[in-house]
């Protein structure tokens, strides 16, 4: 299993291509995220910053980025253009985010790399994740990264056992899959491309490229047509 089964870095992000190799397993890319910040040593934020956002640490904001009239973003975080980040989100540093995206009111993130067009717009978390070019995620969808017990998440994809190493790990998310309102990634959750995950249901583990998880009357997946 590799990262390119899931999505390509894209050319905005070309920075950091040395850290994220498509050759290896993708929940390896959230062990590169400190790293490929790591030399982010100044800030640099649009000239017309508003005086409720808070900004603490190496922070990067194209000057292009469109920002609320409140918003706490802490360092290292690199925010690239045309990103819109709306009222009330908190991104709490270790974040890379792409260009054209949307960091919802009310949206925490942390330790994530969003790519290309990601639109997380209502009321999410999303924690130790990495999300695809053009995913989407509906109102209020939660990547839940800790284990109830604590223990290293493992990631199951057929008959194979995936040691991650990680006791943090919330969801990997392929290039244009969608996750419904109210929807919860369980840790170590694994989408395809173009997967979709309806409303209102939590997911564990892995759904393969263009296929949709119902929740009723139990998990069922079908393929998905445009």
């Amino acid at each position: 299993m590799k990262a390119s089964d899931f999505f390509q870095l894209p050319s905005s992000l070309a920075l950091f291509e040395s850290y994220f190799s498509a050759e290896v397993p993708p929940w390896e890319w959230l062990k590169q995220i400190g790293a490929a910040l790591g030399n982010l040593t100044v800030n640099l934020a649009p000239p017309r910053c508003p005086p409720g956002v808070h900004i603490e640490g190496p922070v990067w904001i194209h000057p292009s980025v469109k920002l609320p009239p409140t918003a706490t973003i802490l360092g290292p975080s690199w925010i690239g253009a045309n990103t819109e980040i709306r009222p009330g989100a908190f991104i709490r540093g270790n974040v890379i985010v792409g260009e054209g995206c949307v960091l919802g009111n009310a949206c925490e993130f942390k330790n994530c790399l969003l790519m290309d067009g990601v639109q997380v717009p209502h009321f999410s978390y999303v924690g130790d994740s990495i999300l695809g070019n053009r995913a989407h995620f509906g109102a209020g969808v939660i990547c839940s990264n800790l284990r109830l017990d604590q223990q290293p998440v493992v990631v199951r994809v057929g008959a194979h056992i995936y040691e991650t190493g990680l006791r943090k790990f919330g969801a990997i998310v392929g290039d244009q899959a969608e996750v419904g309102c109210n929807a919860v990634l369980n840790p170590g959750v694994l989408l395809g491309r173009r997967a979709l995950v309806m409303p209102a249901m939590a997911f564990s583990g892995y759904l393969p490229p263009a296929t949709i998880a119902h929740a009723r009357p139990a998990v069922k997946f079908i393929p998905r047509r445009d």
